[in-house]
């Protein structure tokens, strides 16, 4: 009988044990059917929101959105060039911008992990031929705009190469601040890091990456400075169909496409190319927090890493929450919304409320503007009573570009009666004041332009932008 019993209890522990694990496998296969759900709904709003966005002319680029490592969405909108005769696809190669400034920085952090580089070297231990300032500058302050180099690029006067950038560097006897003590953007401090890489690795810049990145990676359609024809390459163009012109530039820039820009960024997520304790050093800038650094803007208590680039009509971006483990990446070649979209679809991931962005008033208006701003002021009231929902009304920044450029383009008087309708519909904005204010003085209408800077002041100011115009004016009446 107690054979029986024991023949029995043990049949009966297998029976339970067979049950546990089909019961565990069942619920696995709901929770994996459940995840796919939720992965499919947020591919079809991710989808609706792309669709309305390109159909409203408010688009034309790559977008990839990836969760837990896996790409859950990814699409082409639009075409190569202002031809519109080839259509986008996830090969083609963008000019991206600052974010290209990332491979020198982690370049930098990769030979710094050797032992070749230190990061309070000064950057006259590389012997670059540089001035005496150059004993005071830090690779360190180089990575974190923190350098106070001379600019090498000011107002219209930009290098078109190299040895342009070299020669502003090396006539400049005197720094913009003493290096650590502020913060300047700018592209000097990339040309410096690009050269200093060269000279330790015994390599130029675009090798080094290609055999420490771009190979090991298998970023299989990055090429650096393409010229016009390479296989898969866009062309930036604005909302007329005009090319933007070519870039004539420092060398060094890697264009890419989205695919593989997705690839750099899951490199350096999971320490693959640099540890951790390198990527945090590039991510935190000690010099400027609230600025960022080589590696864009780090919000540290959100957990989310944010860069962008802009060159020309290029316009790239992407996020990258490290908490929800989340990467959302749009690369443009028309400067459209890419900004407000990755936010957008951040948001949507995070089940937060968002909006499809409406039509912009802006390009609706501004071919009458340019020929008749009378006939563009009609447009814009009729458009508001028949389709207001449909358009960014609400946005003083579409009234607020037209104007300025009016004004750049000399349209003074345009630009004024611009400004004057986007004064009306906002009347207690203060950076609409002070826009008007200085078309005002542009031209030459001193009085309604102190009027007009003393309201910006009277809604809250514009930084003392308007104080300062104040008093410029008031000079300009007393000389004359």
């Amino acid at each position: 009988m107690k054979k029986l019993h024991l023949i029995a209890t043990v049949l009966l522990s297998i029976t339970l044990f067979a049950q546990d694990v089909k019961l565990k496998l069942s619920q696995g296969k709901i929770s994996h059917q459940n995840k796919s759900k939720k992965e499919s709904s947020y591919e079809k709003q991710i989808d609706s929101l792309m669709t309305k966005t390109y159909e409203r002319g408010l688009f034309n680029g790559n977008v990839l959105v990836a969760q837990n490592n896996k790409i859950i969405y990814q699409r082409s909108f639009g075409f190569t060039d202002e031809t519109k005769q080839t259509p986008l696809n996830k090969q083609s190669i963008f000019n991206i911008g600052s974010i290209a400034k990332e491979f020198n920085a982690v370049s930098i952090m990769i030979l710094v992990q050797r032992g070749l580089l230190n990061l309070d070297d000064p950057i006259s231990k590389f012997n670059l031929g540089l001035p005496k300032w150059s004993e005071k500058v830090t690779i360190r302050h180089l990575i974190n705009y923190a350098s106070g180099i001379p600019r090498i690029e000011n107002g219209l006067i930009v290098p078109k190469n190299d040895e342009d950038a070299w020669n502003i560097l090396k006539s400049n006897d005197s720094l913009l601040f003493e290096p650590g003590t502020d913060y300047r953007y700018d592209n000097g401090n990339v040309f410096l890091q690009r050269r200093i890489i060269e000279k330790v690795a015994g390599m130029s810049f675009e090798e080094f990456v290609t055999r420490n990145i771009i190979k090991p990676l298998k970023m299989t359609h990055s090429v650096f400075d393409p010229e016009l024809g390479y296989k898969n390459r866009t062309s930036c163009y604005d909302m007329d169909n005009v090319r933007c012109p070519e870039m004539q530039f420092i060398s060094g820039w890697l264009w890419v496409d989205i695919n593989d820009l997705y690839k750099w960024i899951e490199a350096l997520n999971s320490n693959r190319l640099i540890s951790k304790e390198s990527f945090q050093t590039l991510l935190n800038n000690p010099y400027a927090k609230d600025e960022g650094g080589s590696l864009g803007r780090y919000f540290e208590k959100e957990g989310l890493q944010r860069h962008n680039g802009v060159s020309y009509k290029f316009e790239s971006i992407f996020l990258n929450d490290f908490k929800n483990n989340v990467t959302i990446i749009l690369v443009s070649n028309n400067l459209n919304r890419v900004w407000d979209l990755g936010h957008i679809i951040h948001n949507l991931m995070l089940g937060k409320a968002y909006e499809i962005p409406k039509r912009s008033v802006y390009q609706a208006i501004r071919k009458d503007a340019l020929v008749d701003v009378n006939k563009a002021i009609a447009t814009y009231y009729s458009l508001k009573d028949n389709s207001k929902n449909e358009y960014s009304f609400e946005n003083p920044g579409e009234l607020n570009k037209l104007g300025y450029e009016l004004l750049r383009l000399g349209k003074n008087n345009e630009s004024i009666a611009l400004f004057q309708l986007a004064t009306k519909e906002f009347p207690a904005n203060a950076n609409l004041f002070d826009s008007l204010g200085e078309a005002y003085f542009t031209a030459k209408q001193y009085d309604l332009a102190l009027e007009s800077y003393k309201k910006a002041i009277d809604f809250g100011g514009t930084n003392g932008n308007a104080e300062k115009m104040i008093e410029k004016i008031n000079k300009e009446i007393k000389n004359n």
